[in-house]
């Protein structure tokens, strides 16, 4: 991918924007601050502005899963906290509107957990015989939020087996009993399991199959002695509030465990002006108030086109976004506006041949979603499910926060497994209602709660079929989405 253009197309001189009142709203908290960079060495106003728009982009899935990692694995305070590093951490239950660390989060799966510290060794995760009737995944996913790797029912099947997960500094060599290999980018990753619930009653047969999920660090499944531990770190509190000024405080601190690869190496040489990255310690309460200028005008620039490209991800397909918008490095291969796009849009996605997402903010004639004005519907006409080899869902979210729904029938999505309670019209076809109230007793069956506002729809097709009809490839299958009718 080549560089961007760092040339401004703005004419806003220096002067001007001194003298402009988004300045002034930074002046107060200002006092005392020091000069960052020596002024023979500054890179120009344009020029920092337009590295910390880029570096925004480039980070922001970094900070976004340096966060998650923050609260799951290491601050014990965050009401989110799940274990520490390299333990495995089963959820036998399904996501809520109690569960914020994510947005977007699944609510069809129960998920087991486990970060990975591979800064001392790798890790191997153990995985029992599944029943092929029942999907389940290991999703690996790192810093970078690549996915570079999948152990599961479409990936490598449902026998036993032992993976490991090595990181970008191992140099050892495979032993014996390890089904395959998979390389973080990063030092740090997470695994991620699903484990599909057919139904409520069913939480107890997935409580056993998570039981016989196992992570344990190389020299435990090798039962030898373990090496010298990595060094202690002094993890950053993450504060989503604190992500409007301390970004590249975040990034400045996840880049050290993350080594470029060598498309990055121009956005790292650009970022190292400005004082972000690896041996660098960027902090910017200490910036002079036209550094602090700089860095946040960029910053706000970046925001608004990961904001505008997330609207515009894919292709519009009767109101869904439709596209495959997470993969490896080599699927982004510097394309840095995508990655953020996606991590936006609802971050550990998976690969389109895992799982695709279309996503929901408009209604057939492309207006927004409200359930504050209207009530919608969603048909499926009969024999037009959505084609898969797995299961799929409709799930709901807030439209402002992307987080699930509180209601009084706990309901969050309607799914596959749910359809021998549905009702189907005399055609065949299946209704789905989306408002904020319960459409009546006669078609609660049905009924998939809102907020009484902007509300967010994404339809999840777990291991979608390949042949016709089918949704891939991503805007061009043969199998289309309906669109949302506004009824009221």
């Amino acid at each position: 991918m080549q560089k961007r253009s760092t040339q401004s197309p703005h004419r806003l001189t220096k002067r001007d924007f001194l003298r402009s009142a988004a300045l002034a709203t930074i002046t107060a908290t200002a006092a005392g601050s020091s000069q960052a960079w020596a002024q023979s060495e500054r890179p120009g106003f344009f020029k920092a502005k337009d590295i910390a728009e880029a570096g925004f982009i480039y980070g922001l899935p970094m900070v976004m899963a340096y966060g998650v990692m923050n609260e799951y694995a290491v601050d014990k305070s965050s009401g989110q906290y799940k274990a520490p590093f390299n333990t495995l951490f089963n959820e036998a239950r399904v996501f809520t509107y109690e569960d914020t660390a994510v947005i977007t989060p699944n609510s069809d799966t129960p998920y087991s957990f486990a970060w990975l510290d591979l800064r001392a060794e790798p890790l191997v995760f153990s995985v029992p015989a599944i029943d092929p009737k029942r999907y389940y995944s290991l999703q690996l996913n790192d810093l970078n939020t690549y996915n570079f790797g999948y152990v599961g029912t479409r990936a490598t099947g449902s026998d036993a087996g032992s993976y490991m997960v090595a990181g970008p500094r191992w140099t050892g060599s495979t032993p014996a009993g390890i089904k395959k290999v998979f390389r973080s980018t990063t030092d740090f990753c997470l695994g991620l399991l699903r484990t599909q619930l057919f139904d409520p009653a069913d939480i107890e047969a997935v409580k056993k199959i998570q039981a016989g999920y196992k992570a344990q660090p190389l020299s435990s499944f090798l039962n030898q002695p373990a090496p010298a531990p990595a060094s202690a770190l002094s993890f950053p509190k993450f504060e989503k509030d604190l992500v409007r000024t301390e970004f590249f405080e975040y990034l400045d601190f996840a880049l050290q465990f993350a080594p470029a690869l060598p498309e990055e190496r121009w956005i790292r040489e650009q970022l190292a002006r400005i004082g972000v990255g690896p041996g660098k310690s960027f902090d910017f309460r200490s910036l002079s108030l036209e550094d602090k200028a700089e860095i946040l005008l960029g910053m706000k620039e970046g925001e608004r086109k990961v904001t505008e490209a997330v609207a515009s991800l894919g292709k519009d397909i009767n109101g869904w976004r439709v596209s495959a918008a997470f993969g490896d490095a080599a699927f982004f291969h510097g394309d840095w506006l995508l990655r953020a796009s996606a991590a936006k849009a609802g971050i550990y996605g998976n690969d389109a041949v895992e799982a695709m997402y279309p996503l929901g903010k408009v209604d057939a004639d492309g207006k927004e979603l409200d359930c504050s004005k209207s009530s919608y519907t969603l048909t499926f006409p009969a024999g037009q499910l959505p084609p898969v080899n797995a299961f799929w869902s409709v799930t709901m979210y807030d439209g402002k926060t992307q987080l699930l729904v509180k209601n009084p029938i706990n309901r969050y999505l309607i799914n596959s497994p749910m359809l021998p309670h549905m009702k189907l019209g005399s055609d065949g076809s299946l209704t789905i209602y989306i408002q904020n109230k319960s459409p009546g007793a006669d078609k609660e069956a049905n009924w998939l709660p809102a907020p009484d506002g902007p509300v967010y729809v994404v339809m999840r097709l777990y291991w979608p079929k390949t042949t016709p009809p089918s949704i891939l490839p991503a805007g061009e299958g043969t199998w289309k989405p309906p669109g949302f009718k506004r009824v009221s």
